[in-house]
Order: C-alpha cells, then structure tokens, then sequence
C-alpha cells in the first residue's frame, strides 16, 4: 500500500495525532545527529591529541561506548516510522498484493507484538534508570574521568517511549485502514 493511499485513507485527527508525534521523533533523531557530531569531532580530538601532543582527551572511550547507546535509543523512533527498521517486506508485499485487508491485520499483530516487547524493556529500564539516579553511579576512574550514568539510562527512556507511541500508532493506522475498508 502506498504510503499517499495509507495517509489519504485516515482520519484528520489521527493524521494531526501523527504529524505532532512526528515531530517529537524527528527531534529525537536531530538530538541523535548531533551527538554522532560531536563523537566524530571528540574522537578526533583525541586522535590528534594523541599523535601531536602526547596528551589524550580524557573519558573518550567511556563517552563513545555511552553516546552509541544514546544515539541508538534517541533514533530508534524515527527509524521505524521510516520504515528502515529491519522487518520483512516481501512477505508483507506479497499478501498486500492478493489482500490488503490481510496486510493490516498482520500489520496489526506486528505492532501489538513490537508493543509488548517494548513495554518489557520499558519495565526492565525503569529500575536500571532508578538506581542510576539515586546512587549517583558513574562511568569511567575517579581522579581521570567519571561521568554520571542516568543521563543514558533516561534517554532509552525516552526512546523506547518514543517507539512505543509509534508503534500504537502504526497499530492504530492498520485499524483504521481496515475498519475504514469494511465500510466501503
């Protein structure tokens, strides 16, 4: 189904819904960019530090190894609303071609199925955010680096909150798309 058919087949509230989602996502992403900058521009630093000046930004791997994990949550969102998450299509075009109604209820497990898994990594990361915070524990060696740790744990947080909405969404469109083909 294209995604001009998709769209024209929903709700003008669900579609202002959608488009504010969107946007919330689409600065996740943004967040996500920056901060792959700002890790090319540090690790270099680091590079240059090294061979010139015999003196390394301290805490870079420790920045790096916490920063992947953020940039992974802060773009997941928006990833799956793109449509680059991984999944198959074929079989996904195969069954929209002989039947479109198939499609959204497959369409529709898939996002109930993607909504429990994402719920359990919400309940798993809450305490792990939690403990973070009120422990005040840290990443890295006191005296060269620490950084706090329950900035990352919040971020995948507000990622898988993100994905979570999404996939309601996802889910909610397919309904909809098929409640709306039952009447015609």
């Amino acid at each position: 189904m294209k995604d001009v058919d998709a769209t024209a087949a929903l709700p003008g509230w669900f579609i202002a819904i959608r488009q504010g989602v969107d946007r919330v996502t689409g600065a996740l992403n943004v967040v996500g960019t920056g901060l792959i900058l700002v890790l090319m521009v540090l690790v270099n630093a680091d590079v240059i530090g090294r061979g010139l000046f015999k003196a390394p930004v301290a805490g870079v791997p420790e920045m790096v190894s916490m920063s992947i994990v953020a940039i992974v949550f802060l773009q997941v969102a928006q990833t799956f609303r793109q449509g680059r998450l991984t999944r198959t299509d074929i079989l996904l075009g195969w069954v929209g071609r002989y039947s479109p109604r198939t499609r959204e209820v497959v369409e529709m497990l898939f996002s109930i199925a993607a909504i429990a898994l994402v719920w359990q990594l919400i309940t798993a990361s809450w305490p792990l955010f939690e403990q973070a915070w009120t422990r005040g524990t840290y990443e890295g060696t006191i005296g060269a680096f620490t950084a706090p740790i329950w900035p990352v744990k919040l971020i995948i947080l507000v990622g898988c909150g993100a994905l979570l909405v999404q996939l309601v969404l996802h889910g909610l469109a397919a309904f909809l798309r098929l409640a709306r083909g039952a009447r015609a």
